[in-house]
């Protein structure tokens, strides 16, 4: 089976393959709402009836809560088999006022940059789950046939911390299992440098809770003799980091391993320009470890984050109250060998510590996952490079990744198969604000270049 057909297909194909893409983006299937479970419903629909009349053998399966989409092709039976994992839900809209249009009504938008494909969803994750389903459909076209098995695996409640998926995968362990899971929720790095993604940081979040008093105090009758919670939780957010902006809870490197010099290397080959990804947001000077490189900070470096803090009056005018408690929520991106759960007791043991007489803490956990490191010697990878590098202007790299994407450590600890990351949005997209969007050329080389993977795959 001859790749070229099946490239010229996507070309010809493009405006069709945005119309289905804009199908898929006009239903509102926000997971963590449940005013729109119905919505959700409707999406997996939309992909089972798509699927199947591709041909694939396609089914809604319930779950707790939103439903997943499972569906298997046939292939040839010495060629690999992958599975391709995506999800369907998407991340609330709000604020409203701050879009320039209905987020649920895409549309296509001459930029400066070019053709921008523009809605919720474009780029997370509804625009790069197509971008697989429409390099199949390239290829069925064409040749009746794809060149490997594939099997699709869709969630819809990734925006929603995923409560139904590792028992669903548990429990279908034996047909989830295929030889390498395809993901595709990443980016490139840069404008025009395909990456795949071999390393991700774990999450764990942590919402502490000073209580001091047992109510709100006068700040003039109480002010100076009574202990003021958020005095209190400052100075714990004040001991987190030294001043070379190393972590503070004891033990917290123990298990954090040095980065290997080849892969520092390729890194640094990169040539990542810290000052403009910094200006882009309005900063100017790398605030992480201080005898780290920029990219080290991001992607092979654990980090401890303030995310919210509150405590007192904090609507309009002023308010002179000894607040009786204060919280903040503290979350850490960890990175390869570090176990979340000793961290959560560790960084417990740090705040309690640090209580003086009055006041006690109690804890809100969110969430605890581990890093996740790909096996890059599996030959997939190496195929895999070499069919982005044929499509894109530059070679494609092995890079890391500051976020979590905790599908792909499920899929090692849970089916024991290794995931690759690969993706085709930019860091520009604002996913998860308003105005998202998706370039039209990373739709549509994304396509070609899920349909050259395909190949070298075979």
């Amino acid at each position: 089976m001859t790749l070229a057909p099946v490239l010229d297909q996507i070309d010809q194909d493009l405006d069709t393959a945005t119309e289905r893409l804009f199908d898929l983006l006009r239903i509102p299937s926000i997971s963590t709402d449940p005013a729109y479970k119905e919505d959700c419903d409707k999406a997996a629909d939309w992909l089972v009836n798509e699927l199947s009349d591709l041909g694939f053998e396609a089914s809604k399966r319930p779950t707790p809560g939103h439903p997943m989409v499972v569906a298997h092709g046939e292939g040839p039976d010495d060629a690999p088999h992958v599975l391709f994992y995506g999800h369907y839900d998407v991340q609330p809209v709000d604020p409203l006022e701050l879009w320039d249009n209905p987020p649920f009504e895409p549309a296509l938008e001459d930029t400066p940059k070019g053709k921008v494909l523009r809605g919720r969803g474009t780029s997370d994750d509804k625009g790069q789950l197509m971008t697989f389903v429409e390099a199949c459909r390239a290829w069925l076209k064409v040749h009746g046939k794809l060149p490997v098995k594939v099997s699709f695996f869709f969630e819809g409640e990734e925006e929603s911390g995923s409560p139904s998926l590792v028992p669903f995968m548990q429990e279908n362990a034996a047909e989830l299992k295929t030889d390498i899971a395809l993901i595709c929720d990443t980016g490139l790095f840069g404008e025009e440098t395909p990456a795949i993604v071999t390393r991700l940081r774990g999450l764990l979040g942590e919402e502490i809770t000073i209580h001091g008093p047992s109510k709100d105090l006068h700040s003039g009758m109480y002010g100076g003799i009574s202990i003021n919670p958020t005095r209190v939780l400052a100075k714990i957010i004040a001991d987190l980091h030294d001043e070379t902006g190393r972590i503070q809870v004891p033990h917290f490197y123990d298990d954090v391993a040095e980065l290997p010099d080849d892969i520092k290397a390729q890194w640094d080959a990169l040539g990542f320009d810290a000052s403009q990804f910094l200006g882009e947001v309005g900063l100017s000077v790398p605030a992480g470890e201080q005898d780290r490189t920029p990219l080290e900070m991001i992607w092979s470096r654990p980090t401890c984050e303030v995310n919210g803090i509150e405590a007192g009056y904090t609507g309009d005018g002023f308010k002179t109250v000894l607040p009786a408690q204060a919280t903040a929520k503290i979350s850490f991106r960890l990175v390869s060998g570090q176990d979340p759960f000793a961290i959560r007791e560790n960084f417990r043991a740090f705040v309690e510590s640090r209580l003086p007489e009055d006041c006690t803490v109690t804890y809100k956990p969110h969430g605890a996952s581990p890093a996740g490191e790909m096996v890059t010697s599996n030959p997939a990878f190496k195929a895999a490079q070499k069919a982005l590098s044929d499509e894109w202007p530059r070679p494609a790299a092995f890079v890391g990744c500051g976020g979590s994407i905790p599908i792909a450590g499920h899929f090692k600890t849970i089916l024991d198969m290794d995931a690759m990351l690969i993706g085709f949005g930019k860091d520009d997209d604002q996913l998860h604000s308003p105005n998202e969007k998706y370039d039209l050329e990373c739709f549509h080389k994304g396509i070609r270049s899920w349909a050259r993977v395909l190949a070298e795959l075979a």
